[in-house]
């Protein structure tokens, strides 16, 4: 087996979004930002409720699909489906916005840490304007592998073969076997390492929000993407020698649509034609039907 070498190293960008909440972008702050499937990745970590207070109120979305993992805090989903979701530490929401649909997302807490992760992964042309859906998907069914010293894997899609027994991810989408995400959030203890496999159809990176990750010579802090190249055919994870925490890291990867881009805002499709009628269907009030 060979370690797919580092070809990027870029830091995440302070935002806000929904209304007023603080973040980091580590994709899609600006359209050559992406990889393919991954449209987005924001994190949110703060305990200060100013930061997350407010929320995302009711918006709407079309042509992809969004991820949201919550590492602390309490935070609820309506749509307009009917759909609740009660995201608490661990938990993951998958939601297939297709068509279109109109969402909220809450914070539940009033102070405390709330930390997580929202993915845009987007959607093949052929599936964008298919039925909305919604997964609420609890802590204690994310498939979970213990690593040395009190490192883990917690597997949000896809499956890893480790050691005899594959580990299989619950959040699969509508359309999971087009794009065969895999999302894992990895755990390693200072003087360890684990090597995960990625198809070489895929594209692979990695977002360290703990610690800091040994990464060929260089040592990336938290805050950063790590963007590997297609040749190899593991993604080497390992703590910088020094730190004595470890390293925690969101892995993502997916096989690539190579189908054009047309966003505007909350809304993804191939053409802008076909972003001015989602504009119009969301202005008529038919998006979400």
């Amino acid at each position: 087996m060979s370690t797919r070498p580092i070809t990027r190293i870029l830091p995440a960008q302070a935002t806000q979004d929904g209304a007023g909440v603080r973040l980091l972008r580590a994709l899609g702050y600006q359209p050559q930002v992406r990889m393919d499937p991954f449209l987005m990745l924001d994190a949110f970590s703060s305990d200060d409720p100013d930061d997350y207070i407010a929320g995302f109120p009711a918006h709407p979305h079309r042509g992809f699909e969004t991820i949201t993992y919550i590492v602390d805090g309490h935070m609820r989903h309506r749509d307009h489906l009917g759909n609740e979701g009660d995201l608490k530490a661990g938990g993951v929401q998958w939601m297939t916005a297709g068509h279109g649909i109109i969402h909220e997302e809450m914070p539940q807490q009033e102070n405390g840490l709330l930390r997580g992760f929202q993915i845009w992964l987007n959607l093949p042309a052929t599936e964008k304007m298919q039925p909305a859906h919604y997964r609420d998907i609890p802590a204690d069914a994310i498939t979970t592998a213990e690593l040395p010293e009190g490192g883990f894997i917690k597997l949000i899609a896809g499956t890893i073969p480790w050691a005899t027994c594959p580990l299989k991810g619950p959040g699969q989408g509508v359309v999971a076997s087009v794009t065969q995400p895999l999302i894992a959030d990895i755990r390693v203890m200072a003087g360890q390492s684990v090597d995960i496999p990625v198809p070489a159809t895929h594209q692979a990176l990695s977002y360290v929000f703990e610690g800091r990750l040994e990464a060929g010579d260089q040592v990336v802090p938290s805050g950063h993407t790590v963007w590997y190249g297609q040749d190899g055919d593991v993604i080497h994870i390992a703590a910088a020698p020094d730190e004595a925490d470890g390293v925690r890291v969101l892995l993502l990867a997916g096989k690539p649509l190579n189908e054009p881009i047309a966003q505007y805002g909350p809304f993804v499709m191939n053409t802008p034609a076909e972003i001015e009628q989602a504009l119009r269907d969301y202005r008529d009030g038919v998006l979400a039907q």
